[in-house]
């Protein structure tokens, strides 16, 4: 029986991990959950699971709260310097980081540091924070949540890493694929929002539509398997099937197919290396459509371009262009900017910040809060 504590309960991936939790409840209790202000949310799960532990991360909230809101047993605690103390707690063996964003980075780094299990959706912290948390993990400790990447780890079970010549990375290709940059201007928030095939929060969306978020996989995968970004292929395919893929030497290739549910790789990150009952339908392969693949339009799409730029700058360029683009995203769903101006801004912002070997988690929160002011000011012109 693993104990889990899952930061992010109430987004997309967060409520997919509660249905793994419900389906294998034999397996793994949910202890400890965290979100950022869902109340009745959190009041719900802390008395269906018997929750010790929630964490609140809006301060202002805890003036809401009744004295008999929670069971009277379950610790509640507010405030994001809460997350680390969560991860640290002694009766939890697995950490769950679905977070959204930069602020996933230090609860990341303090269950890697006391040994947790750490199943991460929150790709931002490897993206900025990876030269710092990997040498943390040891074999089996760290297991990626993103199907891509959850996909990639599984073929490379059992293969020597010298045996790597490539990385498939697969791409939906978003809602806009095929679309022109002229075509791409007009695009509005509630376009972008519509993604063709996965059930998403807002911020990775449209991430999505931009293709950045596969740029930050990009990145992801350079730090989780230790290749180079130039041996990391995006390659489109549109059914969603074929999760990602690794070429070898040999010329073989190994992919992982399943469908297009969250559950899977969620599922994976508590079991591994075991495999449990499924928790959504199997496929049925005599009745799917032939698998088809393409390339990106990378003049179209040209974020994917600046995360590989990034990528291959290192140090603290990632962290630059996540802090970037988390302002630029915003802005873009709130009506205040374009949607090429997202690559416009994060652009401006790659260019005029010198990047640096990364130091410390206090120096990747010095660079984000200067990318971000920068970010900013670029918004108003």
């Amino acid at each position: 029986m693993q104990n889990i504590a899952l930061l992010g309960a109430s987004g997309s991936i967060g409520r997919q991990a509660i249905d793994v939790c419900r389906k294998h409840a034999d397996k793994v209790k949910l202890v400890a959950i965290a979100v950022k202000s869902s109340l009745e949310f959190a009041i719900a799960c802390a008395h269906e699971f018997d929750l010790a532990y929630v964490v609140i991360s809006d301060p202002e909230l805890e003036k809401s709260v009744s004295a008999d809101a929670f069971p009277a047993h379950t610790k509640v605690l507010f405030g994001t310097g809460r997350l680390s103390e969560l991860c640290e707690l002694d009766e939890i063996d697995c950490v769950v980081n679905a977070l959204v964003g930069a602020v996933g980075i230090s609860a990341g780094y303090a269950a890697l540091s006391c040994g947790k299990r750490l199943a991460y959706a929150n790709k931002e912290s490897i993206v900025i924070g990876g030269d710092l948390l990997m040498p943390l993990a040891a074999p089996g400790q760290l297991i990626p949540v993103d199907s891509e990447h959850s996909a990639i780890f599984q073929c490379l079970i059992g293969e020597p890493h010298e045996a790597i010549f490539k990385i498939w990375l697969t791409c939906s290709g978003g809602p806009f694929f095929g679309m022109t940059r002229a075509e791409l201007a007009r695009i509005t928030a509630a376009d972008a929002l519509a993604h063709p095939t996965w059930l998403m929060g807002d911020k990775i969306t449209i991430d999505s539509a931009t293709l950045m978020n596969k740029g930050l996989e990009v990145i992801e995968a350079h730090h989780l398997f230790d290749v180079p970004i130039y041996s990391i292929e995006v390659l489109i395919h549109r059914q969603s099937k074929i999760h990602s893929m690794v070429e070898f030497t040999d010329g073989s290739v190994k992919a992982n197919l399943c469908a297009a549910d969250m559950r899977m790789p969620i599922q994976y990150a508590l079991s591994y290396p075991d495999r449990w009952e499924a928790s959504c339908a199997h496929l049925d392969w005599h009745a799917e459509a032939p698998l088809a693949f393409a390339r990106v339009d990378a003049e179209a799409f040209g974020c994917l371009a600046l995360a590989q730029q990034a990528g291959r700058t290192g140090g603290t360029a990632p962290c630059i262009l996540n802090a970037a683009n988390e302002v630029a995203n915003e802005a873009f769903r709130a009506g205040r900017c374009t949607f090429l101006d997202i690559e416009r801004i994060v652009a401006h912002v790659l260019e005029h910040m010198e990047a640096f070997p990364v130091e410390s988690l206090e120096h990747l929160a010095s660079v984000d809060t200067e990318a971000r002011s920068l970010a900013a000011r670029q918004l108003e012109r």
